[in-house]
């Protein structure tokens, strides 16, 4: 039971993490109809952010951590303005390989600004100080992960169904021009998307990084095509769907590869891992096309 709960522990944090990089791609799909390809790259120059601001500027971590969200979220203002924005009336094909040309610019810059070594992320007491929770052993960084996943996925919701920002990315998401006609200023709430998909990435990032403690240029490639998995599994543009999503990926994930230990086998399928959120996702396209909680595409006649 103590080796479950440890595991289910692991699990949460892990799915968690993935939910708050997947609501990003999901809101940006949501809006722009963009797989934002960039989007795990945008999460890895968060950390990279985070670890030179500690590192080299010897800046305190609860303003490196804020300065490294703001930067990143600069970021992805950025990329929109600078890549997307020109080619918003072009063919789709053409900005979606807009982001793949920046996701591949994104990860040569690290290499060149950074370096292609691992390096190892800051420890910071806090997050990694070991509690003692009954029979399971957590570092506090783990049980922090889910609290801030549920905390700003809340602020999220406010703020898409509270707010004159949210009604017009709502508007948007349904029709462009008739938004446009009814006032709303497109440009403007395209970027405020993709500030909020990158801040969430950054905040996902920079508690990637006191996770798993390791730095390298190529460090989004995997989480983000998972995380863009967990978004199609919940249902693409459907922000709590890329929640649920993500945490089938990341409890799956976990407790697949513990469950030999648990039954006490001694079969080690740790190098199948990854293998899991690419089974879950042909399930998914091949039974629910639309992901768990997308809208149903009616029939045309």
């Amino acid at each position: 039971m103590a080796n479950f709960l440890q595991n289910l522990t692991n699990a949460l944090s892990l799915g968690s993490l993935y939910a708050l990089i997947a609501i990003g791609y999901t809101m940006v799909y949501g809006i722009l109809r963009l797989i934002n390809f960039a989007h795990g790259d945008i999460f890895m120059m968060s950390v990279y952010f985070a670890f030179y601001g500690i590192i080299m500027f010897l800046i305190p971590w609860p303003i490196t951590f804020i300065l490294a969200i703001v930067l990143t979220a600069a970021l992805g203002i950025t990329i929109e303005k600078a890549a997307y924005s020109p080619l918003r009336d072009a063919p789709k094909i053409s900005i979606m390989i807009s982001a793949i040309g920046v996701s591949f610019f994104l990860e040569n810059l690290a290499v060149v600004l950074f370096g292609g070594i691992t390096k190892a992320f800051p420890s910071i007491d806090l997050f990694t100080q070991v509690m003692k929770i009954g029979p399971v052993s957590l570092q506090r960084v783990n049980l922090i992960i889910p609290i801030l996943t549920i905390l700003f996925l809340v602020i999220l919701l406010f703020i898409i169904n509270h707010t004159k920002s949210g009604m017009a990315m709502r508007a948007l998401s349904k029709d462009h021009e008739a938004a446009r006609l009814m006032g709303v200023n497109v440009n403007n709430i395209i970027s405020i998307t993709f500030a909020i998909g990158s801040t969430l990435a950054a905040i996902g990032g920079i508690m990637w990084g006191l996770k798993y403690t390791t730095v390298q240029p190529y460090m989004g490639m995997m989480p983000g095509l998972k995380c863009f998995i967990a978004a199609v599994v919940g249902g693409i543009g459907n922000i709590k769907g890329a929640v649920i999503g993500a945490l089938i990926l990341g409890v799956g994930e976990i407790m697949i590869i513990a469950l030999p230990n648990m039954l006490g086998l001694s079969v080690d399928i740790t190098g199948y891992r990854d293998a899991f959120a690419f089974i879950v996702l042909i399930i998914i396209l091949l039974f629910r096309p639309t992901g768990i909680m997308g809208e149903k595409i009616a029939n045309k006649v």
